[in-house]
This record gives structure tokens, sequence and C-alpha cells, in this order.
């Protein structure tokens, strides 16, 4: 054999290891925060493909004839933003539907309401609306205020929280709703002093509403998912744990053909209706669960209502509505097995609790799945947390319950909530702190469209915990406050590990996805009062560059 062929052969293996990969993009001169305790701090990334091949500051060796380099000019970089809890193609839908939420009184809510069947002079049902009737002092809104200005429309328009909505009299008379209309236990009808429907209906009785809409058509879903894309794009969302605008089937439907179509720039993790956990776990079987872009096999239950409806459910009564301590919207023998069954078959579960009594039902029941599979991985969900016990508190920490909260509702419920509970139960409001004290694996979104889907407003939410109302500018219940490096890690670290993606998502570092966030100012620099005002720069999801405001 030649000699110098041979010389060839034994360190051809030795230079091939030592040759460092050539990046596709290199992003320099920045401040980025990795989210890696190992290494925090880095100036240069660079991306391969999809992946991170480098962080650090010496990134020349990555460098190649076709490498793209761009100078970030010392803006901040942190991860992806991965939004916990959204309804996704409602928050799309609502877009371009009738805006009610900054109604400020009957009379505002009625002139948007008029303006809105002036623009659109047809038949056309009016959803969407998102109002609150805190805004003026609590009073809800009747179908008298509405049906002489609405005209041909049938409307029938949610409460922010969704666990509420109010309709109008042909709506109603569509739904088939009056006096002597049968309840279900899980819901409520509003009634005038003469025992007739004001038109605001609550929970479980919403859908004998929803039975009578017309469903979307498919282009108005794409379009709808189109809205909600390039909304949480911009806002630098590079993944939504989505728990479904239409039960969930339909939303995974929407997004599959999307995917199919090259129509996907952000990641979702679409969540479906609980009671639907069989169907799931067929599909799951036959076809797998997705892919780091589109997946699907979590399942999403609900305890109870909302505080803002007095639906939540409490060990006490409200202090404003004395003879009500909230709704069980789930039969609970019902949701009890269903959590059961799903866990059983490796599905992940998530069920919506906000008040006291509904948190420790849930807990109690995600305890004895636990003890039936003691060394299994659940990662149990509870979506929003809201109201929570000491012992409720350490007992997400004991059985590893992920509390999935949205800290823009913490800011927002604060300026009435003293109006529903006692100064002893919102002690536990929003626990932010008290749950990362107590090792709970806390993680953050928006609800969107109940919050808007911009994580630098949840993060200023969490930093200041200083209402809308500016009536606290300490903070709500200070001592909940976080830090900002706390609060990014709960919409970064924390949210990839509560969607079993830790070895994927939420840290810059070699070998991870590549998806992270430029933004205007560094995080750590500014007061926390200003973080609200942080501009995104560029969102980039799988290495590519999906939303970018320069030069715009």
């Amino acid at each position: 054999m030649n000699r110098s062929f041979l010389l060839l052969t034994l360190f051809l293996p030795f230079f091939s290891y030592s040759q460092k990969e050539t990046a596709d993009k290199i992003y320099i001169n920045a401040k980025i925060w990795t989210a890696d305790d190992s290494m925090p701090w880095a100036e240069a990334i660079a991306i391969k493909d999809n992946k991170i091949i480098y962080t650090g500051k010496n990134y020349e060796q990555y460098k190649g004839s076709n490498t793209t380099v761009t100078d970030l000019k010392s803006k901040m970089v942190v991860p992806g933003f991965i939004d916990n809890h959204t309804h996704f193609l409602n928050g799309g839908y609502n877009l371009a539907g009738v805006q009610l939420r900054y109604a400020k009184t009957p009379a505002d809510f009625i002139r948007i309401l008029k303006e809105f069947c002036l623009q659109h002079p047809d038949d056309r049902w009016i959803q969407g609306g998102d109002w609150d009737h805190e805004n003026w002092g609590g009073e809800l809104p009747r179908k008298e205020w509405i049906d002489s200005v609405t005209g041909n429309h049938p409307l029938f328009v949610n409460r922010y929280d969704g666990h509420m909505a109010f309709a109008n009299s042909k709506a109603l008379q569509l739904a088939g709703i009056t006096k002597e209309t049968k309840v279900p236990a899980g819901g409520e009808i509003v009634k005038d002093e003469n025992g007739e429907p004001t038109g605001v209906l609550k929970d479980d009785v919403m859908g004998f509403m929803y039975r009578v809409i017309p469903a979307d058509s498919e282009s108005e879903m794409d379009e709808y998912f189109r809205a909600a894309t390039e909304y949480a794009l911009s806002n630098g969302v590079s993944q939504v744990h989505d728990m479904g605008s239409y039960g969930g089937w339909i939303d995974l439907g929407v997004y599959k053909k999307a995917y199919k179509e090259n129509r996907l720039p952000l990641r979702i993790y679409s969540f479906i209706a609980l009671g639907r956990w069989k169907a799931i776990d067929s599909v799951c079987r036959k076809d797998g669960r997705g892919d780091d872009m589109l997946r699907w096999g979590g399942m999403k239950g609900f305890v109870d209502g909302s505080l803002g409806s007095t639906t939540a459910w409490f060990y006490q009564p409200y202090l404003d509505a004395p003879g009500k301590t909230g709704l069980q919207v789930t039969d609970t023998a019902t949701l009890q097995k269903w959590v059961l069954a799903a866990d059983s078959c490796g599905l992940h579960v998530a069920v919506h609790a906000i008040g006291d009594r509904a948190n420790d039902f849930i807990l109690n029941v995600f305890a004895e799945a636990v003890k039936k599979s003691p060394g299994k991985d659940h990662r149990f969900r509870i979506e929003h947390a809201q109201h929570l016990t000491r012992q409720a508190i350490l007992k997400f920490s004991e059985l590893k319950v992920i509390p999935s909260m949205q800290p823009y509702h913490a800011i927002d419920d604060g300026k009435w909530a003293y109006k529903r509970l006692d100064d002893a139960r919102l002690k536990g409001t929003y626990a932010f702190k008290s749950l990362l004290d107590a090792k709970a694996g806390l993680t953050f979104g928006s609800d969107w469209p109940v919050a808007p889907a911009t994580p630098l407003e949840g993060i200023y939410a969490a930093v200041t915990r200083r209402t809308l109302d500016d009536k606290n500018p300490n903070g709500w219940y200070l001592e909940q406050k976080i830090s900002v490096e706390q609060a990014l890690k709960c919409y970064t670290v924390n949210n990839a590990y509560a969607g079993f993606q830790e070895n994927k998502l939420g840290i810059l570092k070699k070998g991870m996805l590549a998806d992270f966030v430029v933004l205007s100012e560094n995080l750590f620099e500014i007061t926390p009062e200003k973080i609200k005002d942080v501009k995104v720069l560029r969102t980039v999801v799988d290495g590519k560059e999906v939303y970018s405001k320069i030069d715009q």
C-alpha cells in the first residue's frame, strides 16, 4: 500500500473531527441571554439549518463563504417566547370582530355595537367582543340596551374571560332560550325581575347558543389562523400551547392543513377537549403525535368557571354574591374518570381550575393518578391555578404538577377582585413567588384573547404587579412579585419543560432548535416599569426569520 495514502487514511478521521461546522447564519454583536445557567450570556449565535451550533463570543471559526452575518448592534436576544395557554383561532377571529374590551360605560358599549352594525348592513352573526362589565361598575348588560341598534344581526359576544356571554333578543329566539329553559348544572341564565332572560349566559348554558351559530367556512378558519399567526410572531411568540377555540378537534384540523400547505411559521402544541380522550388516543396510536412544529396528545378539561363571572368554585361564598360559591363546569365524578383514563393512555392532561376549591379538587385527582403510577412522568398541568391555599402551593411541588399561569390576569383582575374575595383569599391569588419558592415549575402565557398574547406585558405584570388602573403603583400583593430572570424562565425554559421539549427548546445553546427573539432594550438594564414598552425587532423560529421590524 502507498505509505502516503496510508498516513492520510489514518489521520483523516482526526481532521474530520477537528473541522468546525460552517454556519448558515450568524448573529453577532448582541447581548444574548441564553437561559443556560452554565453560560448565561453570549455575544454571538450561529445557526445551521434549524439548529444552534454555537453561542459565545468567538464566532469566526463558524463563518464560511456563504454564511450570512447579521450585526444586532447590541440588542438583546432571548429564547423564543412560548405561550402556555391560548385560544388561537378565537384570537384570530377577534382581531377582525367587534371590539368591546375598552368600553368604559354602558353608553360606550351600545355605541360601539351600533357603529359596528352600521358598518355591516346585513344579517351576519356578531361575535367576539371581550367586554368587561367591571369597567362601568359591575352592572351586567341587558338585551334591551342593544336590541334597537343591532338590526337584523343575531348577537352573542363574550365577556373577556370566556365564561360569560351576552345575546340580543334575536339570538335568544334562534337558540330557543326562554324563561322556561331548563338550565344545566354547570351553567346559568341570568334573569330579570320578571324571570325573563336578560341575555347574559354563563358557562355550560352558552352551548345552547353555539349549537345554532353557523359553522365558520374553511377559508374563514384559514384567515383566522393567518391573522393569529402574524400577531403572535410580531410579539415574539415562537410557540403556542393551544387550548382550542372549537373544542380543539377542529382547531387541530386547521393546523394540520396549514402544516401540509407549508403555512405554519410557528410551533403549535394542540390540546383537545378532555372528553375526547378516546378519539385522540386512537389518532396518537395510529399516526403518532406530530413533530417539533405541530404536536398533539394534550388534553384540556375544566373544573370551574371564572372569578369575573362568579362561576369559579370556592369553599366560601363571594363577597358580592353571598348566595354563590361558583360552579362545577364538569361533573366531578366524570372529570375524575376522564383524567385517570387519559393519563393511563399516556396522554398529557391539563385542567382549568380558578377557585381554591377547584384547585384542591383537581390536585387530589392528580394525586390519585400519581399513586396509581408513582414512577410515571405525568407532568399534569393546572391551567390558571388562580386562587390557592398554602397547602395547595406545597402540593404543586410535591406532586410535580405544573402551575400554568397567565400574569397579565393579575394586573387586570386586581382592579376589582377585592369586590369578590376577602384579603385572606386574595393573598393566595396569582401566587407567583410562593410557587417558585416552593420549587413548583411555574409557567407563563396569556390565555389570548382573554388577555393580549404579549409576553413582554406578561413579564411586566409578573415583575411589577401594577394594576391597569394605576391604583397599585408598588404592586398588588407585592410580596408575589418575581424577578425579570424568573419571569423570562417562566416563558422559556419552564414552558419547554411543560410541553416535554426541554431537550430541544427554551435555552440557547449548541444542539437546541433555533428559536429566539431580538428585543429593542435589555430587560435587565431598564426599570421594570418600562418593560411593557420594549419592542420585538425580530422573531426567529426553526432557524428562519419569520418576523422583522427592521427597516419597516
